[in-house]
């Protein structure tokens, strides 16, 4: 029998029932503090879904997804029930409480939710979001315990129903959720745990990664419901500050798989210390995932050489592609082989868009490793595009497009967003670049506008739209991205046309969009002020943001060289250089 073989998610709760297995919840200290076996959970689920049946079929149930037992009652509950559950972040420290509590109501209203769900912990957030809202009710899951109950058993969701709505964004003024059926998750979960990391009979989970992302939610979340494996969690906040702790879940568990973003390996490669992993053993750790943002090779390795005297094998690494608008996967690499690499010539990948392979040992050209992603799952056409949606051959550069039965059906409530990524025969256009050779897909750069700051996405709007509520800076006079820092992770950064030029002004402008934007989501960007009339735009009159990058890039290579040459440090150079062209 495959595993995940189920027409719906309530239909793989049902079989999971029948045995032993479940989540354990782990707080942060290591200590277990609750368990919730899959026959628990149906009970609990099939009770609460009594309750949530008067909403109405098929309407929105937002939940605050937080590492608690309540979660999973309440999203299985609205499999049961035929409502659609919406899955809310839980992230107060990523900005304000103030900014959590707009980020929520924006998603609450975007989602048309007809009651919104949190548990205890978050209940003040969630009561501050949605008031005056038009809400049957913002509780726990006492408090729906308490609603009115049908007499009967409801009737549960349908495979051609929707799952559930993930919202693909950290925006607060863009938000998009995408609709998964229930046939689309489970034809990706089916995909993922037989031919992506070929489950075994002895696979034990660990996982301290959101619910609200897809990588946890779908990957964790249902996929362990769905093929009756037993998943240990560390609370995401509990992870960020004590990283160690979740290699310490693994070895005490003898946990075989662990997905993370390439930052959560970084972070803990980082936070370790050499006592740390001397009572640690990792042997056990066959697949070591890694997805959600651009994967550099430096990152794997640093873990690697970090946690070596733990047992662990770098041929657990297996990288791999996704996004939400896909349910979660597209591709896996091999199993048992590790982290491998295509090294191309730069200059030809910038140029023309060619992936040449740089020989081994050849020195004179500048490469770049890009990691192998693998083939794509059984079911999932898979085509790199030029810009005029012509297929190109292998290694060269395009925007990938997919076709496959885990695809979303579009963007709630956003027609028009749908159909730009979405064509008449089903290919979604994802935005992302990448080529291919011998079939193995590798990804060179992200989506147009979507940037990824530390395995979050954002949108460059919500930047701008900060900048220009500054009485200094008029509509489209700020333009955002991303760029990679020392360490090749991503920074954001704004670049913003300003009239004003005083530079105590100036350094008073930088430090208030500095701390609006830390406040707002909890990140550091990097913030340029140009004179009027700076900023690149189309012939439309919109703003090029790759067009801004470009130019902020260069403008930054030549102040280098120019501080190297006045013996000056280059943040200094920069202020002195931003406070001249102002006054100009």
């Amino acid at each position: 029998m495959l595993s995940a073989d189920f027409p719906t998610l309530a239909d793989a709760l049902d079989y999971a029932a029948n045995g032993d297995s479940g989540f354990n919840y782990y707080d942060g200290r290591g200590a277990l503090i609750a368990v919730l076996t899959y026959r628990e959970l149906r009970e609990r689920a099939v009770e609460m879904a009594r309750h949530l049946a008067p909403l109405g079929r098929g309407q929105r149930l937002a939940l605050v997804a937080h590492t608690h037992p309540d979660f999973a009652v309440m999203f299985y509950a609205c499999q049961y029930a035929g409502l659609v559950p919406v899955p809310l972040p839980a992230a107060v420290h990523l900005g304000g409480r103030d900014a959590y509590s707009r980020h929520l109501r924006q998603l609450m209203t975007d989602c048309r939710a007809v009651a919104a769900f949190a548990p205890p912990e978050f209940m003040g957030f969630l009561r501050e979001a949605s008031a005056g809202l038009a809400l049957t009710l913002a509780g726990t899951l006492d408090e729906f315990l308490a609603l009115p109950a049908t007499d009967g058993v409801p009737a549960r969701s349908l495979p051609g129903d929707l799952a559930y709505l993930q919202y693909t964004s950290g925006s607060t003024r863009f938000p998009r959720g995408t609709m998964i059926t229930q046939s689309a998750v489970m034809a990706n979960l089916k995909g993922i745990f037989n031919h992506g990391f070929c489950l075994t009979p002895l696979d034990r989970f660990c996982s301290w990664l959101p619910y609200y992302h897809d990588m946890g939610l779908v990957g964790i979340v249902l996929g362990c419901v769905a093929t009756q494996r037993s998943v240990d969690y560390l609370p995401t906040r509990d992870f960020a500050m004590r990283p160690r702790l979740w290699l310490k879940l693994m070895s005490m568990n003898r946990s075989t798989i662990s997905f993370s973003p390439p930052f959560g390996y970084t972070l803990c490669a980082r936070r370790l210390r050499p006592a740390d992993t001397q009572e640690l053993d990792l042997s056990a750790w066959r697949v070591a995932g890694i997805g959600a943002e651009m994967i550099h090779p430096e990152a794997l390795q640093e873990f690697a050489a970090a946690v070596a005297s733990a047992r662990f094998d770098d041929r657990a690494f297996l990288p791999c592609y996704g996004m939400a608008e896909c349910s979660l996967a597209v591709s896996f690499a091999p199993l048992e082989r590790g982290a491998r690499t295509d090294v191309v010539d730069m200059e030809r990948l910038a140029f023309d868009g060619e992936a040449l392979p740089v020989p081994d040992g050849n020195l004179t050209i500048k490469g770049k490793a890009f990691i192998d992603c693998g083939r794509p799952l059984p079911g999932y056409e898979l085509e790199i595009r030029d810009e005029s949606g012509q297929p190109l051959p292998e290694r060269r550069c395009g925007r990938i497009h997919l076709r496959g039965a885990s695809i979303m059906s579009g963007y709630f409530g956003n027609a028009e967003a749908s159909l730009e990524v979405l064509s008449s025969d089903a290919w979604l256009n994802t935005g992302d670049i990448g080529y291919q050779v011998d079939g193995s897909l590798y990804i060179t750069g992200r989506a147009k506008d979507l940037m990824i700051i530390m395995g979050r996405n954002m949108w460059p709007q919500d930047l701008e739209y900060l900048a220009e509520q500054q009485p200094e800076v008029r509509p489209t006079d700020a333009s955002a991205f991303s760029i990679p820092d020392e360490d090749d992770e991503e920074t954001a950064v704004l670049v913003v046309q300003c009239r004003e030029s005083d530079p105590q002004k100036l350094m008073k402008l930088t430090e208030r969009l500095q701390q609006a934007i830390h406040a707002e989501f909890g990140i550091h960007c990097l913030i340029e002020l140009v004179p009027p009339h700076t900023l690149p735009r189309t012939s439309s009159g919109k703003l090029s943001r790759s067009t801004a990058r470009k130019e902020f890039l260069e403008r930054r290579s030549l102040e280098a060289q120019e501080a190297l040459r006045s013996f000056l440090p280059a943040d200094a150079r920069r202020s002195q250089v931003v406070a001249e062209r102002a006054a100009s």
